[in-house]
């Protein structure tokens, strides 16, 4: 038989109870750290995040108040393993107690790669890390965005490699690269480049997101989804330059290109000032070559051209000589045929007794008279235009013919097998040369000492011998 409770035993109400229970509780865990699995995720519209923490037997409530909620380094998600640091308490709603956690940590390396790694697998099933989605920087860009901080030495290597090889504008946009709000100001930085122009400040043709090297969780503002997002919308080609070469983070797989360090992002931003003004002098190297020898050729050309022509009267002499023929005979059969038609008017006139109509065939033999002279002078005007056209045409063939240049002094020289000699070295001594002036050809001989010696720079006004 059970032993009675003592008749002089405290009565506690239900709050009272709650009440001590929940200083008991608060009393004996002040500040707390607890690590377990995060799990019933729920994001209240009054902006408190409330979850359970979890192992392999015991389940915690827990919440996070709105305030403390924009200062947590590591948003939750479910599935993850973390480190909860706050105090436990109970809440009398429910008779149950709960952690109010202050700050939320990952639980080991582990827990973070594998966060990123399902974070990663994310994005790229929406896309975002496509290559076809990959723009090509621009060749020279104008205006350099800088998204970093504008303290720390990635700024002064980033300005000082761009005024070594090219110096351009740079507008930066100083951000935090590390903390609780690093995040929050990428994404904002990046996203306000994108509207640009802001107050007179020209729009980025192409942006740089910088920062030094640091540890996994130092970069952790890199691996966050609100700055993957904000990147992948932006229309300006970015290059990522986040960390060692060593370091990866998610927004160097969203970016168009990914730089190893800072000074590796500004060296592909632009070219080399001196690389790109020697390759502008050999282009005009090579084109000025390129049209003298196009030149050379096209005189060699003309020259070939001017010797096969005939002299302009050999040319004309046989058309002209024709076109006088034709026109003399021409003269003569129209008179011939004049004089025939007035004689058979002549004749029909005797033959007809009325007076009448011999004066009228008279008049009408006049008057043919009158035509045919005035078709023989204008055939005859006809003609001189025709002999003066077919002379300007002989005055144009005789300008362009090298005889021309025969006449002003000079002399055509060919050897005795009658080819020409355009060098003083195709001359051989004692051999016999024909010299073709303007007006003739004289036979000479190469005598000794013919060759022309080379010459100086300085001339004592002298003509010297070809002979």
């Amino acid at each position: 038989m059970s032993e009675a409770p003592p008749a002089n035993l405290p009565e506690y109400s239900v709050s009272e109870i709650s009440a001590a229970l929940k200083r008991t509780v608060e009393t004996a865990f002040p500040f707390v750290r607890v690590r377990g699995e995060i799990s019933g995720l729920k994001f209240h519209s009054s902006g408190h995040v409330y979850f359970d923490l979890k192992d392999e037997k015991s389940v915690l409530n827990a919440v996070v108040w709105k305030p403390n909620v924009r200062t947590l380094k590591v948003r939750p998600e479910a599935g993850l393993e973390v480190v909860c640091t706050g105090r436990v308490s109970t809440y009398a709603g429910s008779s149950r107690y709960q952690l109010i956690i202050e700050q939320v940590e990952l639980a080991g390396l582990g827990a973070l790669m594998a966060m990123l790694e399902e974070r990663k697998k994310k994005l790229a099933a929406e896309g975002l890390f496509d290559a076809a989605r990959k723009r090509k920087l621009p060749f020279l860009p104008e205006v350099i965005g800088v998204v970093t901080s504008p303290t720390g030495a990635v700024i002064r290597d980033i300005m000082h490699r761009l005024e070594a090889r090219f110096p351009r504008r740079v507008l930066l946009w100083p951000v935090a690269v590390q903390g609780e709000r690093a995040a929050t100001d990428l994404a904002a930085a990046v996203r306000g480049f994108a509207v640009f122009p802001v107050n007179g400040l020209p729009r980025p043709d192409l942006l740089i997101i910088a920062r030094g090297g640091g540890s996994i969780e130092d970069l952790m503002a890199f691996n966050e989804e609100v700055v993957i997002r904000a990147v992948a919308d932006c229309p300006i080609p970015v290059i990522s330059a986040v960390g060692h070469e060593t370091d990866t983070t998610l927004i160097d797989f969203v970016a168009d290109v990914r730089a190893p360090t800072p000074t590796a992002a500004a060296e592909m931003a632009v070219p080399v000032r001196a690389d790109l003004a020697d390759q502008t002098l050999d282009f005009e190297r090579r084109l000025r070559r390129s049209f003298s020898a196009g030149m050379e050729r096209r005189r060699d050309a003309l020259r070939h051209l001017a010797r096969e022509l005939p002299r302009g009267d050999q040319l004309f002499a046989q058309p002209r000589q024709r076109f006088d023929v034709t026109a003399e005979r021409l003269t003569n059969a129209l008179r011939r045929n004049i004089d025939a038609h007035h004689r058979a008017y002549i004749a029909a006139a005797t033959l007809l007794r009325p007076a009448g109509l011999r004066q009228r065939l008279e008049r009408c033999g006049e008057r043919a008279q009158m035509l045919a002279g005035r078709m023989e002078r204008r055939f005859r005007a006809q003609a001189s235009e025709g002999r003066g056209r077919l002379e300007g045409l002989g005055r144009v063939l005789d300008s362009v013919s090298y005889r021309a240049v025969l006449e002003r002094g000079f002399a055509l020289v060919r050897g005795a097998d009658h080819t020409l000699r355009r060098r003083a070295a195709q001359v051989v001594q004692g051999e016999a040369l024909s010299l073709t002036f303007g007006d003739g050809t004289v036979p000479a001989v190469a005598a000794e000492g013919s060759h022309p010696k080379p010459k100086s720079r300085k001339s004592d006004g002298n003509q010297g011998d070809l002979f």
